[in-house]
């Protein structure tokens, strides 16, 4: 059902099945398919596409454009998938012409009461972003991750795989798959053990991921470390997910324990 108040573009394409709450603007070339629900003053604007069985929770806002000095108008869109939660004054901008014009936002995810999702992020599946998260332009976050309340999370970051980031972490460094970064400026301080078991990994994949973090980490040498890996850890799935997000890009900063913890 779409409320009488709803402002409604001709030219959107909406789904017969959509339900649009009052006071919400959905504009021209915004497209919303079937079973999404949209609460009262919601703004969709821009070039925005919505997936199948979102909801959408009053004062958010999509589309708008992106908070970057550098923008001067170019094309640019919104891709959000299906099945995701975003509450109360979520915020959520496209991208840039540098970050090739697309903020993405995959399946699955729950983004909490005032989290801002800045230009040309790529979002994955099965996120949490809790309340007042801050995601900088650039930033990606791989599957699974979990990051804690008031975090901000520096522009061109990424969060790897089943991570969580501590509440109110100033993230400036990379975080591996499956670790665990909290603090200040993030620090890195074991694995996430807690999501790893939700996630049914098994008890001994966990131990080897457990036996490799601690070589890779042994010294701050991290990068070399990596080198004195057996075969056994190469071969595993998981560790080989925490070496390829290493070696990457190896220009970005890596999040690595406090110096007296080595």
């Amino acid at each position: 059902m779409i409320h009488k108040t709803a402002i409604i573009s001709e030219t959107s394409e909406i789904a017969d099945n959509v339900d649009i709450g009052p006071y919400s603007i959905i504009g021209p070339k915004v497209k919303i398919a079937s079973n999404t629900k949209i609460h009262s003053h919601v703004s969709i604007i821009g070039d925005t596409s919505i997936g199948t069985g979102n909801e959408i929770f009053p004062f958010v806002s999509i589309g708008t454009p992106p908070q970057d000095l550098k923008y001067k108008g170019e094309k640019n869109s919104i891709v959000i998938g299906d099945n995701n939660k975003l509450r109360e004054y979520v915020n959520i901008n496209p991208g840039t012409e540098k970050g090739g014009g697309i903020t993405k936002i995959g399946n699955n995810n729950l983004f909490m009461v005032y989290c801002h999702v800045a230009h040309d992020c790529n979002v994955s599946n099965n996120i949490v972003l809790a309340n007042n998260v801050q995601v900088g332009g650039h930033v990606t976050i791989e599957d699974n991750a979990i990051i804690g309340g008031s975090c901000a999370i520096h522009q061109f970051s990424r969060i790897g795989e089943s991570s969580m980031v501590g509440g109110m972490t100033g993230v400036l460094s990379d975080v591996i798959p499956f670790g665990l970064s909290l603090g200040n400026r993030n620090n890195l301080v074991g694995l996430n053990l807690i999501g790893l078991r939700r996630a049914k990994v098994s008890n001994k994949n966990i131990k080897i991921i457990q036996e490799a973090y601690n070589i890779i980490f042994k010294t701050e040498n991290f990068r070399s470390n990596i080198t004195n890996l057996s075969s056994e850890f190469k071969n595993n799935q998981f560790v080989n997910k925490i070496i390829n997000f290493i070696i990457t890009d190896k220009k970005r900063p890596i999040s690595i324990p406090e110096n007296n913890k080595w």
